[in-house]
């Protein structure tokens, strides 16, 4: 897990959908360098951006569960709009695919009587649980987190966060948090941006997390995690 830090406005966000070329849905956008995924460039004419955001999933900062699908609907839709045979995700009943995605996205215990009900019924950490399942369906290489805690209670926090210490066994996580605390739990790795005088922003420092906030070495990055600015 490799969390992202730094004031609003720095580039974070923008960043991430860089990894999975979601960031080319913005008119006008456009990019420089080259970004590896096992060694290969998910820029170069060797991967379309379908394949990349089927390797690279999404989870955004506000749940967007499909209005019109139920529970199970919602978390076999990645396959539906990929394209992707129940084959190709491992499994020959949809029903086990679903309840693999549900377990790992820690949300099974809660849902697995009510599958049929829509999935705007859950509440909001239901919801966001939900989607990662849903994004898990596809078997991801990576799974990228915009803020996934923000908008949630304390307790659905923790949940989202052990679901992240789970998932980070199988899976390489990339999350940005605005929580110092929450960087400190979930991440092995940090990253802290800064954007200054209307620069873009760029990585001031990046290591180890216990490195990051125990022993920086740039003095910016130890008075942002210690709450000097930001």
């Amino acid at each position: 897990v490799t969390a992202l830090i730094g004031p609003s406005g720095c580039g974070k966000s923008t960043f991430l959908r860089a990894l999975n070329r979601m960031h080319e849905l913005v008119p006008g956008a456009a990019i420089a360098g080259q970004i590896l995924l096992d060694g290969v460039d998910i820029y170069s004419e060797q991967m379309s951006p379908t394949e990349v955001r089927l390797r690279v999933g999404m989870v955004f900062q506000k749940p967007n569960p499909f209005p019109a699908m139920s529970i199970r609907e919602n978390v076999l839709a990645g396959l539906k709009l990929s394209g992707m045979s129940l084959a190709d995700a491992g499994h020959s009943r949809a029903d086990d695919l679903v309840e693999q995605c549900l377990r790992r996205g820690g949300l099974w215990a809660e849902v697995k009587d009510r599958l049929d009900e829509g999935g705007m019924s859950l509440s909001g950490g239901q919801q966001q649980r939900l989607c990662i399942a849903r994004s898990l369906a596809v078997h991801p290489d990576v799974l990228l987190m915009d803020e996934p805690c923000s908008a949630l209670d304390p307790i659905s926090t923790g949940v989202i966060e052990e679901t992240i210490r789970e998932l980070c066994h199988d899976i390489t996580i990339i999350i940005v948090t605005h929580n110092m605390q929450q960087a400190v739990r979930v991440a092995d790795n940090t990253a802290f941006f800064l954007s200054t005088d209307g620069n873009p922003g760029h990585v001031v420092e990046q290591g180890p997390t216990t490195e990051i906030f125990g022993n920086p070495q740039d003095q910016r990055t130890l008075d942002y995690v210690n709450g000097r600015f930001g």
